[in-house]
Order: C-alpha cells, then structure tokens, then sequence
C-alpha cells in the first residue's frame, strides 16, 4: 500500500486517507463557504472594489500626496459613486420589481396572440406552450438578480470600511512577504505577478463591462424603452462573465420592448445588443487582455454554476473574476501553473501579454 512519507523516510498517513482527509476537508470548505456567504459576498465586493481602487491610489501616492491623504481622496469617489448609483438604481430596481406581475401578463397575453394568428395547426393547444415555457421567468430572474445587488448596497457600510482598512494596508503588502518564514524572494515576485495581473485584469474588464453598460443604456433610452438605467447597470455587471452574461443581459430589456413598443422594436433592441457585443465584447476586449488572460468556454460555464450555487446570484456575477483570481494564483507558482493552463483557452500556447499600465 502506497503511503505519505515525511522528509525523514517514516511513514505518516497512508495516500488513501491522505485523499480521503483532503476530500473532506475540499467538502467542509464549499459548505462552509456556502454558510457564510451573507457575510462573504460584501468581503469579496470589498476585495474588487480595493484591487480597482489601488491603481488611483498609487497615483496619487507617486504625485506627493501622503498616502492617508490618498486613500481618503480615492475613499470620496468611492462613496459618492455608490451613493449616486443607490440612489438611481434602488429606486427603479423597486419600481420594476412593482410592475413586473402587469408585465408577466403583458407578456404572456402579447405571445398568446401571435401563436394563436400562427399556430393553428400545432398539436399543442396555445395555453399549454406558453404555460411551458413561462416567458415571464426571464424577468423574474432579472428581479431576482437586481435585488440581490440592492441587498449589496444595503451592506455599503461593511464594504466601505473593509475597502478602506484594504486600502491603507496595501502598501505593507511586500515587507510582510519578505518576513514571513520560509519565504523567500521567489515568493515575492510570485506574490507580485498575481497581484499585477489580477489588477490588470480587473481594470481592463471593468472599463469593458462599463463602456458596454454605457453603449446598452444609451441605446435602449434611444428606442424609448422603460428603465435604461437598470438594462444599463444589468450588461455592466452581466458582461463579467464573457459571451453568456451578454445574451443573458439582453434577454429582458428585448422582451420588455416586445410588451412596451412592439415586436418591430424589440428585434431593433436585440440588434444593436448583438452590434455592441460584437464590437466591444468580439473585437475590442481580444485586443486589449489578450489571449493568454481568457478561461475555456466549459470552466466558464462549470465557475458560473459553482459560484451561483456557492454565493447565489452575485456568486453569478462574479464567477469568472473569483476563477481568474484563482487563476493568477496558480499561474505565479511554477508548481501550480500546469492547473492553470488547463483552466484557460485552447490558443492557450498563443498567449498575449496584457499591456503594461
């Protein structure tokens, strides 16, 4: 029977309990993670939030300001960005949540209609198909998804405090490196390359996230379309997880045109949704993170599964910036790297460096 040696030779725990102990300890995390995820999902938040705001902040650092003197400045923005988007966003979240029952059955009658003129010959009687495919669960799911991201501002307090403490220690990060025992130089650049790819990575996909958030809200206010904003924030947040959360994010605000303008303006919608995606998600995103910082369409799909059961539906939106983060972890170690060229693309091999900031 194989057995786990220590270093002097002795045997310690056969390999098969050395599985099974790690199994089980994998099996208590997920669950333990799972439990907690009310306190975790606001500590994750304030993790991203912190990587995005640092960059400013060694801005400021590196132009004379005291470092306090920066965090507080950059601490300002923050605030008063949150406070602008909980106070439009809450409000139209609560206004779509009150009208969505009358837009179900908006929805439900308009597809009623257009079956019955076009489906005369069908099997299946009109009240059955769309009792089958329930059009209103997408909007549902919008709701649901919405609220989950106005409980987040509800937690503003916590995140903001926990962003702040992440932002004043930052600069300490590398002389704790080099003081914790058994490390070693190595260990500090490894620390370093997670770091520096995880905030570039970051950076790049949030401004990608919100000139997509822009372009959909300017254009769903064009075609006259009822709450913009939250179609707006709904393609920022949703175009974190790449190809799927596009067309998910579209979804919605295509059959709330079909209710509201009729079908003409609902293809118009969901055209210029395809027109955005392919330019700013197909052709400009390529370019600007490169290959080499991209994950396989089946970890993406596996993550957005494990992080949604994990941490519901923020755990969603922020499933492929959870496995990326893992992802940069594995990639700093040579141990671990083989891991993470099996989380990442086929063109892995054609990896391309992100630009240096």
């Amino acid at each position: 029977m194989n057995e786990v040696r220590a270093d002097s030779g002795q045997p310690v725990l056969p390999s098969w309990l050395a599985i099974l102990l790690a199994a089980a300890a994998a099996v208590a995390l997920v669950y333990g993670i799972q439990a907690a995820q009310g306190i975790l999902v606001p500590i994750l938040m304030s993790f991203f939030i912190a990587v995005l705001a640092a960059r400013p902040v060694r801005w400021l650092d590196a132009h004379g300001l005291p470092h306090v003197l920066s965090v507080s400045v950059v601490m300002i923005g923050i605030v008063a960005v949150l406070a602008l988007v909980s106070i439009f966003v809450g409000s139209s979240i609560s206004d779509f949540t009150a009208r969505l029952p009358a837009y179900q059955r908006s929805l439900g009658e308009a597809l009623t209609d257009i079956v019955a003129r076009f489906g005369h010959h069908t099997p299946v009687r009109v009240e059955d198909w769309v009792a089958q495919i329930e059009p209103g669960s997408a909007m549902r799911l919008t709701a649901t998804v919405l609220d989950s991201v106005k409980d987040v501002f509800a937690n503003a307090l916590l995140i903001l405090l926990t962003v702040l403490f992440i932002l004043l220690e930052i600069g300490s990060f590398p002389g704790k490196a080099r003081v914790i025992p058994g490390g070693s130089l190595r260990t500090l650049r490894d620390f370093s390359r997670f770091a520096s790819d995880l905030q570039r990575y970051l950076n790049l996909k949030t401004a990608i996230c919100l000139a997509t958030g822009i372009a959909v809200g300017l254009w769903v206010a064009y075609l006259g379309i009822d709450f913009a904003l939250l179609w707006g924030l709904l393609a920022f947040l949703l175009n974190y997880v790449p190809t799927l959360g596009s067309f998910v994010a579209a979804i919605p605000a295509v059959l709330l045109a079909f209710i509201q303008l009729g079908l003409g303006t609902a293809v118009t919608a969901a055209v210029g949704y395809a027109i955005i995606n392919l330019v700013i998600g197909g052709l400009l995103e390529p370019r600007l993170t490169g290959r080499g910082f991209g994950l396989s369409p089946l970890v993406v799909f596996v993550s957005l599964l494990f992080w949604a059961w994990m941490l519901g539906p923020v755990g969603a939106i922020l499933s492929v910036p959870l496995t990326m983060t893992i992802k940069f972890a594995l990639e700093a170690s040579p141990r671990t790297r083989w891991i993470a060229i099996l989380l990442g693309p086929a063109e892995t091999t054609e990896q391309t460096p992100l630009p240096k900031d």
